[in-house]
């Protein structure tokens, strides 16, 4: 019989004390992951090991203010080493960029959870996220010279391409679809149009979701709490795989798993689950 795929998610949980309290554990439950990178967890790292569960391997990168950011990786194998530095020395990423290396199969898998900030237009908030875009512009060849097994996921706060938010049209000005912050991902996956885009070009990384899904809007991650965002599916999809070429050939299934109604969320993010061949 064929082994198993490696299936892998990611999610914002946005807290996970309060995502656990909405059913988050439940869905896990059910979802027979293997390797689950979680962004916002704004919670102590026992809070999380008392969450998951004995079973998990958990690391756990807090952000610097308490209650803010964090993110983790929790995974059914343990990982064989793990690093949270991310840009120049005196650049705080805390919180933010966590990766660790896993042997599956007999391969090493690099697996990264990271949290883009979100920004906000002509504020210290938006300086802060291109530095931090210019530290991943810095670190993704080094990656993929790592392990031609990697995998980068996360909140990346950034709609690549007008198919990735619903209403692109009353957000070009805003920050998470600027044509800055679009370019840094022309950059690492090429730009739409031009050859190789998702493909090899750029710096060579594949959108996984994209090329899943192909030349059709979304599937939305991640829809605002106020109005009704959610039940017209008014969404961004800035929740990502980007994976090296030689793990993107892996991919079985892609799945963007929104809840069935607005009262059924765990978060305003829904979960990437993505099952690889490895």
């Amino acid at each position: 019989m064929p082994a198993q795929p490696l299936r892998i998610a990611s999610v914002n949980v946005n807290g996970v004390r309060a995502a656990f309290r909405k059913g988050m554990g439940d869905w896990l439950a059910a979802r027979d992951v293997d390797i689950l990178a979680l962004q916002e967890v704004r919670a102590s790292t026992d809070d999380l090991v008392g969450l998951l569960g004995d079973e998990w391997d958990v690391l756990h990168d807090p952000a610097t203010a308490k209650g803010r950011a964090g993110v983790a990786l929790a995974s059914r194998h343990r990982a064989s080493i793990h690093r949270v530095e991310l840009g120049p020395a005196d650049f705080d990423s805390a919180g933010r960029w966590l990766e660790a290396d896993y042997e599956v199969g007999g391969k090493v898998i690099t697996v990264v959870s990271t949290y883009v900030h979100s920004g906000e237009v002509d504020t210290p908030k938006q300086v802060e996220k291109y530095k931090f875009l210019d530290a991943m512009l810095e670190r993704l060849p080094q990656l993929a010279a790592h392990s031609e097994y990697a995998v980068i996921m996360g909140d990346l706060n950034v709609g690549h391409r007008t198919l990735d938010i619903k209403n692109w049209k009353g957000n070009v000005k805003r920050a998470g679809f600027l044509p800055e912050e679009r370019a840094y991902f022309d950059r690492f996956l090429g730009a739409e149009g031009e050859p190789g885009y998702n493909d090899g070009a750029g710096l060579g990384w594949i959108d996984v979701g994209r090329r899943h899904a192909g030349e059709v809007p979304g599937p939305y991650t991640w829809w605002s709490q106020r109005g009704k965002a959610f039940d017209t599916d008014t969404g961004w999809r800035i929740d990502y795989h980007l994976a090296t070429p030689q793990l993107a050939a892996t991919v079985q299934n892609y799945v963007v798993d929104r809840a069935a109604a607005y009262d059924e969320r765990w978060s305003d993010h829904a979960p990437v689950v993505v099952d690889y061949a490895i």
